[in-house]
């Protein structure tokens, strides 16, 4: 399976590439504290577009997903005009939506009523087998996504990774409430649980970074999460359910090596009520960017006046904290607003 002729030469349009990274330079000043003529007279907009093949194929056949994928961003960009805000192209391979780090360690993943769920393991903490690597089916088909991309040589679009989430979410996700009590009562076995889990992550993360070029690479929700090239990315949804004493003693010291394989260090997706760790959050070196959505973003004075003058918020404005309540609050100031994805519609979301 190989794209289309045309759709090679749409992706590889210099044009097309040299716009991207003049976003990708007005992204890193924004990161880095400089001004611009553009930061100057507007708020960093990100609203990028998705190319998606039937879901189904993509555990099926991940090489011809990904060629279909291709051409259907490309067919997608052919119509496309000046946003006047960052766009950037992008192929995500999301197989088993937030399970995937669950289903490689072995979990029941599932796919019922529109998304995805895994069955916690019947194992007690502090037992979970490190994966084999070399030999596990669902880190396979992610490897063969990947490569085929690379294959298809072409240089404008963004490759997005599945979700590698984090330990903490992931520990969770296997264990369920036995994992949080665990590390209230049991500690040893669920450190080294978290290890584990973590080190697991990290060797995707890397591989990741040796096989797509950092000016490709992104990670989850790369059309709108999108930072400029060799940062990084994690889930920080669970950290709502735990103390700032619990995060800073099991999950701080993990999330900071996760982050800390990437040049410029990396984000963490928030979604609930996580102000409790703002402090920690602030003393993170590596922690660059924090996205906040849906709960998260009522809170975003909070992490505006708490955060680093350093650590720059993506938001995704949503009734009870549009853009104007967001610009009153930051002056857009240190701020990107995250628009909605625009993809061509999907046939399936199964499988």
């Amino acid at each position: 399976m190989e794209i289309l002729r045309s759709t090679y030469l749409t992706l590889n349009d210099y044009n097309r590439i040299s716009e991207r990274d003049a976003w990708f330079d007005i992204l890193k000043d924004l990161f880095d504290g400089k001004q611009n003529d553009y930061l100057q007279k507007n708020v960093m907009t990100i609203a990028g577009t998705a190319g998606r093949a039937d879901a189904g194929l993509a555990y099926e056949n991940p090489e011809e997903w990904v060629c279909k994928s291709l051409d259907l961003l490309a067919e997608t960009l052919s119509d496309a005009g000046d946003t006047g805000r960052f766009a950037p192209a992008c192929v995500e391979y999301t197989v088993y939506g937030v399970h995937f780090i669950d289903k490689i360690l072995g979990c029941d993943v599932f796919f019922k009523d529109g998304q995805w769920y895994s069955k916690r393991l019947e194992t007690p903490v502090g037992t979970l087998k490190a994966p084999d690597l070399n030999n596990n089916e669902t880190w396979k088909l992610a490897k063969r996504a990947a490569l085929a991309f690379m294959k298809a040589d072409v240089k404008l679009p963004l490759f997005g990774t599945p979700t590698l989430s984090s330990a903490l979410n992931t520990v969770v996700n296997i264990y369920g409430s036995d994992a949080l009590l665990a590390m209230a009562g049991n500690p040893e076995p669920s450190k080294r649980d978290l290890k584990i889990i973590n080190d697991t992550i990290m060797s995707l993360h890397t591989w990741y970074m040796r096989n797509i070029p950092a000016r490709q690479l992104q990670p989850v929700v790369s059309w709108s999460r999108t930072q400029p090239p060799g940062y990084g990315q994690l889930c920080g949804c669970t950290t709502q359910l735990v103390s700032a004493s619990t995060y800073n003693a099991f999950i701080r010291p993990l999330d900071e090596l996760l982050l800390g394989l990437y040049p410029g260090g990396g984000m963490v997706h928030l979604c609930g009520v996580h102000t409790q760790h703002i402090e920690a959050m602030s003393e993170m070196g590596c922690l660059k960017a924090v996205q906040l959505n849906d709960r998260a973003a009522l809170d975003l004075e909070l992490y505006y006046k708490g955060l680093r003058k350093d650590q720059i918020i993506y938001l995704i404005p949503f009734e009870n904290m549009g853009v104007d309540k967001a610009l009153q609050i930051t002056n857009g100031e240190r701020l990107v607003i995250c628009d909605a994805i625009k993809a061509p519609e999907r046939k399936k979301y199964g499988r």
